[in-house]
């Protein structure tokens, strides 16, 4: 039987033993591999920005880190991942405005894409570039815009995805436009490329990131692009603003979430180390020779991003008669 002295030493006994014990637990953060999502196929925009960003991760941190192409509709399957995913930072998504497109479309997901998911930072905005084969005939998206007025319903338009970025823009032009086309959606960005290229699909809004190898090669001939100001890559391409469709823009993006009940202290560890790689002067010039710009921000920013966008596309579906498969 323990007197009151012989708890008093045991207790002192014990104590440093269990400090010790915590310790062990309290692991620096990353303490494993970190695993990247990837909502879309492989050389899609997202695939190309997380190898860009993963070696550095690795390089600073010493961890492992691996890609995980998850093509999906919507980006459901990638987006369950991360919602389910342990919530210590090593499962992140690197992800395209899909994501706010998918919130906006589907009544039902397998997760809540506000309060499953915490915004780490964004990591790059694009321009997306209206492209058709040289075969089409047409040269400007005025061209493009008058043929799809003369045959209404048949002409056709490349999204990666229901609910996908792509999608979403193209809508807004069509709205703007005045036009009947049919969406044909596919897995991801580069199948809708090739199909467009092939002349197997008309007209493609697609981010200039993944579309630039084929434009330099003549196989697509871009009519436009989304921003409102030219591309420096291509100064010769006009905005929409410009050559046909005055107030119409469009800004693509691409950002990194992580599980909702991550730490704030590793969410924002994570936060500062992509911005700091975003800031390399070989990863702000490789992001920019593909069309893109590297563009960090706060999580607390990336979230208001992706919260206002998910707003304004639920209008833009609702408009259009949008409905999920």
């Amino acid at each position: 039987m323990f007197t009151k002295r012989s708890w008093i030493y045991f207790s002192l006994f014990t104590f440093p033993f269990s400090l010790g014990y915590g310790c062990a637990f309290a692991q620096a953060y990353p303490s494993k591999p970190i695993r990247i999502v990837i909502p879309f196929t492989p050389a899609s925009a997202s695939d190309i920005l997380a190898r860009l960003i993963g070696p550095r991760l690795h390089e600073a941190w010493g961890q492992q880190v691996v890609i995980d192409d998850r093509p999906s509709a919507g980006g459901t399957i990638a987006g369950e991942i991360v919602a389910r995913a342990t919530p210590d930072g090593h499962t992140l998504m690197l992800t395209s405005s899909a994501f706010a497109g998918s919130a906006a479309l589907y009544d039902k997901l397998p997760y809540d894409s506000v309060k499953d998911f915490s915004g780490v930072s964004q990591v790059a905005e694009t321009a997306l570039v209206l492209v058709v084969a040289p075969s089409l005939g047409v040269k400007s998206a005025k061209e493009l815009i008058a043929l799809a007025r003369a045959k209404p319903g048949q002409l056709t338009f490349a999204s990666s995805g229901i609910g996908s970025g792509t999608h979403y823009g193209t809508e807004l032009f069509k709205q703007v436009a005045g036009i009947d086309v049919v969406h044909v959606p596919f897995r991801g960005t580069p199948e809708g490329i090739t199909d467009t290229a092939a002349g197997r699909v008309h007209f493609f809004l697609t981010p200039l990131l993944t579309a630039m190898p084929l434009i330099r090669s003549g196989r697509l001939l871009p009519l436009g692009v989304t921003t409102a100001t030219r591309q420096p890559l291509m100064p010769e391409v006009p905005t929409f603003t410009e050559s046909a469709l005055p107030g119409y823009t469009y800004d693509g993006w691409f950002g990194v979430f992580t599980q909702s009940r991550v730490p704030r202290k590793i969410v924002n560890q994570l936060s500062r180390e992509i911005a700091r790689i975003l800031e390399v002067p070989e990863v702000k010039e490789r992001i920019a020779t593909q069309g893109a710009a590297a563009k960090s921000s706060t999580p607390e920013q990336f979230d208001k991003l992706v919260h206002g966008e998910i707003l304004t596309r639920k209008k833009v579906f609702k408009a259009a008669g949008v409905k999920p498969e």
